[in-house]
Parts: structure tokens; sequence; C-alpha cells
């Protein structure tokens, strides 16, 4: 299992927007990554924070070169331009603790919230999910990803239920409008326009009317979406082409898309602010790619502030809830644990199933070289030869595929495959490692 990332912690919002993936893009992304040589499963991650990459490959060094090579081709970028700020989490077939279950632990903290740039952050969990079913659609998870991505699941609904770590500003939405109030002092006589009507948008509208905004004003290329969100906020839905005239009219822009091109240009905006009679604008761009021409931020009257300026923000309320995180990684450390045990039991299967079905085989061999003799019996003693037969094959077996299972992801548990495998002779079989054992 390999994980590779960057995140615009490390790197230039100018670099790191050309390595997002726009929802637009996705499928064919999707796809070219899959198709790479060494990679067997994939699962894309692409958000305002982060761009990652989950595959399931059977060689390390393989892999990496696939994704490297992958974000490259998306981005147009030299690997080299990017190469030193890209993060990787790896782990092995075989783990024998929870601290080995590097990729694991790391998507864990992904998705509980506590590796965004806002702690607790709750938009992402939804995200990776997003994530997981469109590459399940897709047809390019198996077993290995879709266990993990599962276990990461379980662990992000539990950290938000039995700790407080996303009880607080726990969104980008909600802190982009936390970092307009307190640019602002007050937002109860602002009027906000937000651009776009997705999550992101429909967050920052909610958020913005909680912390009493006289008006808020949602543009958005889909009119319905724009209608749905304003009349859930009580405020006034409006169409891309009004954007610019809105511009004038607002206090406040908050801009959250997934367009892959810029919604607002410099020019846009020098035209709105000569209008305008010198009254100051603040612009918050949430977006990745950016939405807003980063030169707008030369024209006098214009604030613009971005993913940068809003991870300076919640850092501040990052290390306020620091003790918070002990509890989540106590969750963490335990669900990780579970995560191992169910892996390693998964690897065994395949070789328990091997043995059952060999030991079924020389039972059904035995029924056919006494065929003439059993035909002598009647039905109810022929049940009864069946049951005996298969009854001594499963005291037999049952011993060695308990001790299998439970010392698996062990050196003790290899030592027992290994000489399962050489005394039987055995192969296993092409089995859905999710699949369950009826033994």
């Amino acid at each position: 299992m390999v994980v590779m990332g960057v995140n615009n912690a490390s790197l230039s919002l100018e670099v790191f927007e050309k390595l997002t993936i726009a929802p637009a893009d996705q499928q064919k992304a999707l796809h070219d990554l899959h198709s790479r040589q060494h990679i067997l499963e994939a699962v894309l991650l692409s958000t305002c924070n982060r761009t990652e990459i989950y595959v399931y490959a059977e060689r390390f060094h393989g892999a990496y070169g696939d994704v490297r090579n992958f974000l490259s081709d998306i981005s147009g970028l030299a690997p080299e331009s990017f190469s030193d700020h890209l993060y990787t989490h790896y782990e092995p077939d075989n783990l024998y603790s929870h601290f080995e279950a590097d990729a694991a632990r790391h998507l864990f903290d992904v998705a509980s919230g506590i590796d965004s740039a806002v702690l607790g952050e709750t938009e992402i969990l939804r995200q990776v999910k997003d994530a997981w079913e469109f590459a399940h659609n897709e047809g390019t998870t198996g077993a290995a990803l879709n266990g993990l991505f599962q276990n990461a699941f379980e662990v992000g609904k539990r950290v938000r239920t039995d700790t407080s770590i996303s009880r607080h500003i726990a969104s980008v939405s909600q802190a982009a409008i936390a970092m307009a109030a307190e640019r602002q002092g007050s937002l109860e006589s602002s009027r906000m326009l937000i651009v776009g009507a997705g999550d992101m948008g429909e967050g920052s509208a909610v958020a913005a009317a909680a912390a009493g905004v006289s008006e808020v004003m949602i543009a958005n290329r889909t009119w319905a979406n724009a209608t749905e969100v304003a009349e859930r906020v009580g405020g006034i839905a409006l169409g891309l082409e009004d954007l610019v005239g809105a511009l004038g009219e607002a206090d406040i822009v908050v801009t959250g898309t997934g367009a892959s091109e810029l919604i607002l240009e410099q020019t846009d905006l020098a035209s709105a602010m000569a209008e305008r009679a010198g009254r100051p604008l603040l612009i918050i761009d949430i977006a990745m790619p950016r939405d807003v021409d980063p030169a707008a931020a030369s024209i006098d009257g214009v604030t613009l502030l971005d993913m940068n300026d809003l991870r300076a923000f919640a850092e501040v309320g990052r290390k306020e809830r620091r003790n918070e995180l002990k509890n989540v990684r106590v969750i963490i450390d335990e669900e990780l644990s579970k995560y191992v045990g169910r892996t390693n039991q998964r690897e065994v299967e395949p070789l328990i199933t091997a043995l059952w079905a060999q030991a079924e085989d020389a039972r059904q061999g035995e029924f056919a070289r006494f065929g003439a003799r059993l035909d002598r019996l009647d039905e109810e003693q022929l049940e009864l030869v069946e049951a005996l037969t298969k009854g001594l094959l499963g005291k037999l077996l049952r011993n060695p595929t308990v001790r299998m299972k439970d010392a698996a992801g062990t050196a003790k548990g290899d030592r027992l495959a290994d000489a399962l495998t050489e005394l039987y002779d055995l192969k296993a079989p092409d089995v859905d490692p999710d699949a369950d054992t009826d033994n």
C-alpha cells in the first residue's frame, strides 16, 4: 500500500493548484493513473488542501515512479519541481503491528480531520468517501483499498462521535467566515457575495447567515443550485452573468467553486472597484485551483485572502485545541490495531481455503474410489457416511485453522504458513480476500 501526495502547507499555491484535479477531470485522471504499469488499485483525493494518491501495488519503487510521473503529466510540471515536497507513506503486505501501518495511519488522520488546516474539519470525511465511491464505481479499487477506506470511514465517524475535536470551527467554509469577521470586526451590517453553490458555497452561506450577515447573495453557474442555497439562508440567487454587477454591491466576496479556470479576472475587479466610490472590498478565495486572479491583490481597495491566509488563521485555533488530539490519537491507535488484525487474517484466508479445498478433494476422491461399494448403501446410510467424513475433516483441520488465524501477522504466523505450504504442497487459489471462510 502506498500513499503519495502534496498539500498547500509545503508548496506555493502557484505550484500546488497545478497539481489539483478538478471534478470534471477526475474520471480521465483516475483511469490514467490506474492504467500505469505497477498500479493494481487506485483512489484520487483532490481538495483545496491536498492532492493525494492511494494505490495498491506489488512494488513500492515502481508505484512511486508511476505516481510521480502521473502528477507530472497532469500538471505539466517537471518532477523535480515538486518531488522534494512529495510526502510518501508506505506499508508492507505483512503487518506485525499498527506502528507499521503507515499508509493506513495517514488516511485515518485525514478522515479524522487532524491532518487538515482546520483541526477537526468535518468536510474532509465526506470528501474521502466521495473519492473512494467514485473510484469504486469506476472499477479502480479492489479488496485492499476497499478494506482500508471502509476502516477509515469508521474511524472518522468514531472520532467525531466520541471526541470534541469537531465541535468548534470545523470546516474550511466556517473558517473563511470567521476570518472575514475578524477582518471586518463584525458582519452584521455586511453584504456578502458567495460564488459557488456546491458544498463549500453552501457551507459558507450557512455560516454567514449564522454570523448575522445582513444579506447573502449566491452566484452560481447552475441557477437551480443557486436558488436552493439562497432559499435555505434567505438570500438572493444570481447567475454568473450577474457576478460582475454584484461586485459593486458586496462588502465581502467568498468564492469556492470547482472550476478549473479563473472566475474573477483582474479586469473584472478593477472595473467593479471603479464604481464603488472608494469602498473597500474583502475577497476570500478558498477554491483550489483559485477562482480569483492573484493579480487582483494589487488593485487599490481590494484585500485578497487565499488558502495560505486561512491556514495561518486556523493555526491559532489549532494550537488552542492540541489537548483534544490525545483522545483522537487513542482512537486511531485502537482502530489501527483492529485494521492490522483484519488485514493479516485476510492474508492467510487464501492459504486456509487451499488447505480445506485440498482436504475436500481427497475426501471426494475416496468417495469416487469406493463408489461401487457405496452404491449398495441406502440414502440414510450414505448421509451418515457423508456426515462422518466431513466431521472428521473438520476436527483435523479446525485446530490448524484457528492457530493460523490467531498468529496471522506475526513471525510465528509466517513460520506456520511456510510450514503448512511445504507440508501439504499448497498453492493459494485466486479468491476474494474480503470473503470470509465458511470453516
